[in-house]
């Protein structure tokens, strides 16, 4: 019997676990083959491809990411072989079992909850005597009607075989993202998640995991992403797997963890931000929202205070970078309460921030009590909110408009000196300046066509002008500044009209050439010619001391030539005022 498990990632570079933990549990009674795709892939030609494999049984691991192009993937391949056994499992059909199965013909099998010994269980049964009433957890056609056998008790996941050990993985291990999880369940209730539905924590084997993380660096996984809920839950369990990482780690690899802020203990922090190497962890944190109230409405419980501390903590530290979620649209949140909540976690200057919109998932507390907020939502996967009582659907789209340029200008950090410099001193609040932003965006027609790294500038600087906001030429020069910054050669054409004539740019270089200390001695010591100053640098006239700035953080608005040159050997700009005004300045302050 041909077996299949299959998938469609969001992305090349994810990996599925869950089918990689079906085929090692199913081992060696069954030998399964993986196949992955996205769901960017044509349909056609993941049909071909599956048929071209003559399977009989072919598992799909459905999500809310990719359910609705799986079940254009199986109504295909229903019609050209009948004959194939399709099995549904995952997340997204663990619930309304029935409401599936009735929408669903072509599905045979679906497997509620977790899938590993059910799936196995039942691959048992179609190679044998079909009693399929002896599966506990799945939901099946019989009789035309529709049965849905009780679930198994929880597995013990210590006597789970790893997923990791198969041959045809090792040569993509360093191209795509490795998931791996330590433990099952969240201590948490938050009645927007899935995870609320399972009670407990239950953990794999301490030992087993190390060795499953050894043998992935050893052949060559950069980027591991743990996917517990709550990975700090145990916080002896978390430190002596920090530890692990820190001392075993090998050079270029990154571990990702999601983690709950306001539990950590400051002693953790020093300990990270003692210990561990710069770029070796990343966390993700769960904010979603600051409003108590609303906190309380959706059963999570947390302490925004502590979560401050820890992510500023975090943050001073210098080691690791941090994402932090929110969640548009969570009971009793209306406009003037998101942006709040969007001001309150953005002055933490997280290094992303995730603007998210509700998702009224299958199974969660919040979809069964939705009637009680006035909840409308899309009918089909992913189940976006589209308003509800205190949040309309023109607010949910300004909130879109923010969660655009939020993405483009802060996450991106193409510009972070001069965003850094608007949401301080420009406009009134952050969220206003990505609001109003936004808005623009959107009325210019932006949203729908794309965009390339130079259209960034020019149309923030247009912005910036509509709204004929002060100081226009000093935002321009720190606009420069972050475009250098992000330049491995020296651009042939910068975004901006250069009016430095080719005269004075002649002069600059024969003054630099003549005197490079005018420049100091770390340029002295680059030993650059002349032809070398015409080939790698650029000058540009700037509209404050920019020594005085990268030193400070503080701009001394007086127009200083300076001189970028990008470093033909490690691809980084560096930049020399011609002439620094500091001294001058304080000078004549006294």
């Amino acid at each position: 019997m041909k077996v299949i498990a299959s998938t469609l990632n969001a992305k090349y570079i994810h990996t599925s676990l869950s089918i990689r933990f079906l085929k090692a549990y199913a081992a060696p009674e069954f030998d399964i083959e993986l196949a992955e795709y996205t769901i960017k892939d044509p349909a056609m030609n993941i049909v071909t491809d599956l048929y071209s494999k003559r399977p009989d049984v072919i598992g799909f691991s459905c999500y809310i990411w990719n359910i609705e192009e799986t079940i254009k993937i199986v109504k295909m391949l229903k019609k050209i072989d009948s004959n194939i056994t399709i099995v549904l499992g995952g997340p997204e059909v663990s619930y309304d079992v029935r409401e599936w199965l009735e929408r669903l013909p072509e599905v045979d099998f679906i497997v509620i909850g977790e899938g590993e010994e059910t799936f196995k269980q039942l691959l048992t049964e179609l190679s044998g005597e079909h009693e399929y009433k002896k599966v506990s957890g799945i939901g099946y056609h019989a009789d035309n009607s529709v049965t849905i056998n009780p679930q198994r008790n929880k597995l013990d996941l210590k006597e789970l075989p790893s997923p990791f050990r198969f041959e045809e993985d090792k040569k993509q291990l360093s191209k795509r993202v490795t998931y791996i999880e330590t433990s099952r369940g969240c201590p948490f209730s938050c009645q927007f998640c899935l995870s609320s539905i399972e009670v407990g924590v239950r953990y794999f084997d301490r030992d087993r995991v190390k060795e499953d993380i050894r043998y992935l660096m050893q052949n060559g996984a950069k980027t591991i992403k743990f996917v517990d809920r709550t990975f700090n839950i145990s916080r002896s369990y978390a430190m002596e797997m920090f530890q692990f990482l820190i001392d075993e780690h090998q050079p270029g690899t990154v571990f990702q963890f999601e983690i709950t802020a306001d539990i950590m203990r400051p002693e953790v922090i020093q300990f990270l931000n003692e210990q561990a190497p710069q770029g070796l962890f990343r966390f993700e944190i769960g904010v979603q929202s600051t409003n108590d109230a609303t906190n309380e409405l959706v059963m999570r419980k947390q302490n925004f205070s502590k979560l401050q501390r820890t992510v500023t903590m975090v943050k001073d530290g210098g080691k690791i970078d941090q994402h932090l979620d929110l969640i548009a649209g969570l009971p009793e949140e209306d406009y003037d309460s998101f942006k709040n909540t969007f001001n309150e976690v953005f002055e933490m200057r997280p290094e992303e921030l995730q603007l998210g919109f509700l998702k009224m998932l299958r199974g969660t507390g919040l979809r069964l009590r939705a009637d009680q907020h006035n909840y409308v939502y899309m009918d089909h996967s992913p189940y976006e909110i589209l308003g509800n009582n205190v949040l309309s659907f023109d607010d949910i789209t300004r909130i879109k408009q923010v969660e655009d340029v939020l993405e483009k200008y802060w996450n991106d950090h193409r510009m972070n000196h001069t965003v850094e410099y608007l949401v301080s001193h420009v406009f009134t609040t952050p969220f206003d300046f990505f609001q109003e932003f936004g808005t623009y965006w959107d009325q210019q027609g932006w949203s729908r066509i794309g965009h390339q790294l130079e259209d960034l500038f020019t149309r923030l600087l247009l912005f910036l002008e509509s709204k004929q906001v002060k100081d226009i030429e000093m935002i321009e020069g720190l606009m420069k500044y972050d475009y250098f910054l992000h330049q491995k050669y020296k651009p042939r054409k910068p975004w901006w009209d250069d009016f430095m004539t080719k005269q004075k740019r002649t002069e600059v270089y024969q003054r630099i050439s003549s005197t490079p200390s005018v420049l100091g001695s770390e340029f002295i010591n680059l030993s650059l010619t002349e032809k070398d100053l015409y080939k790698h640098t650029i000058v540009e006239e700037l509209p404050f001391d920019l020594n005085h700035y990268i030193q400070t953080g503080l701009i001394l608005q007086v127009k200083t030539d300076t001189i970028i040159y990008f470093d033909p050997i490690d691809h980084k700009a560096k930049f020399f005022n011609e002439k620094s005004y500091i001294d001058y300045l304080v000078k004549a302050q006294n």
